[in-house]
């Protein structure tokens, strides 16, 4: 068995698959009369290729079993994919580096805080969502429209853990 420990998620430890969507610090714009702060421009919705166009879902997620025991990696090789929680619970994050299949050694573990989303770069390998403690609702951004926008790799073989740390 591998055991994969999951860190906590940060921009600088993300910002190889992606984007970290979060509000905070002091880059924001105020706007409607300095009623509400808009945290501007925080993914890239990276969707058009092929003629793709911009999707928004709702997905809504039941709690993974412990321990989490990796089942499928998969990829969007035409657009990026946005999750943004909307319950204020962590979920889990799983990925690896675009390019050919990720071995166990590629692979990075994140748990967000609750209030932070992911946006996973075009290409970028990650597990299906991982919703940690009780059903949760989750914004998602990604591609609709024509072309083959998923590559899935079966991952049981490779009895892969995640430690959640409590």
């Amino acid at each position: 068995m591998i055991r994969l420990n999951a860190e906590p998620l940060t921009a600088e430890a993300f910002a190889p698959f992606g984007d970290v969507i979060a509000a905070g610090g002091d880059g924001y714009i105020e706007i409607n009369e300095g009623m509400a702060r808009r945290y501007h421009d925080l993914a890239k919705v990276d969707v058009l290729a092929e003629g793709g166009r911009p999707l928004i879902s709702i997905f809504r997620a039941r709690p993974w079993f412990r321990p989490i025991c990796l089942r499928v990696m998969e990829r969007h090789p035409l657009g990026a994919q946005a999750f943004i929680p909307m319950h204020g619970d962590s979920f889990l994050v799983v990925v690896a580096p675009a390019g050919p299949a990720p071995a166990p050694s590629d692979l990075r573990a994140f748990v967000t805080d609750g209030r932070q989303g992911v946006n996973y770069a075009r290409g970028t390998w990650h597990h299906p969502l991982l919703a940690l403690d009780r059903i949760g609702d989750f914004l998602v951004v990604d591609r609709g429209g024509d072309g083959h926008n998923l590559d899935e790799i079966d991952y049981r073989h490779h009895d892969v853990a995640v430690v959640v740390p409590t």
